[in-house]
Formats: C-alpha cells, sequence, structure tokens
C-alpha cells in the first residue's frame, strides 16, 4: 500500500516537473495579477488591454501544453475584452 502512494507520488512530481514553458506561464500569471489590480483601481482602458495581453498569453500556454480547456477559457475571455474594447471605442 505504502509503495503504491510512493509510485503515485513520484509520477505527480514528474507530471509538475515536466510541464514545459514555466517562465513563460509565471509570466503571464503576474500580468493577469496586475490586470485584476489595475482593474479594482479602475485605470480603464489599461485594464483591459492587460487583461487581453495575459489572456492571449494563457492561450498560448494552452497551445504548448495542449491543454483544450485553458485555450477555451482565455480565448473566450480575450475575445470578450477585445469586443468590450471595439465597442467602447468605436461605437
Amino acid at each position: 500500500m505504502a509503495l503504491k502512494k510512493n509510485q503515485k507520488r513520484k509520477k505527480a512530481e514528474e507530471n509538475v516537473k515536466s510541464k514545459p514553458y514555466q517562465p513563460l506561464a509565471w509570466f503571464f500569471t503576474v500580468t493577469l495579477i496586475l490586470a485584476a489590480t489595475m482593474a479594482a483601481f479602475n485605470m480603464y482602458p489599461w485594464y483591459s488591454y492587460a487583461f487581453t495581453v495575459s489572456n492571449l498569453g494563457w492561450v498560448l500556454i494552452g497551445y504548448l501544453w495542449k491543454e483544450k480547456s485553458l485555450i477555451v477559457l482565455n480565448a473566450g475571455l480575450t475575445i470578450i475584452y477585445i469586443i468590450g474594447l471595439v465597442s467602447d471605442n468605436y461605437m
């Protein structure tokens, strides 16, 4: 029983270590947190641009990691932000 637990834990650790592009993922995580901070202080439209860039970055990370859920979520959010920016600036 303990042997199986150790094997599962080692496999989980290998999966975490094997994720490539970690520095890029952390960069876009930081930009996402900065965008949320800007939104909290109502720094419009800058926070919308920051959210767009960080979500586009997470689409890229999702593609590189082959994680469809990341791609769908962040592509959807990117489209929402772009529609909002376009409608606010051009309509």
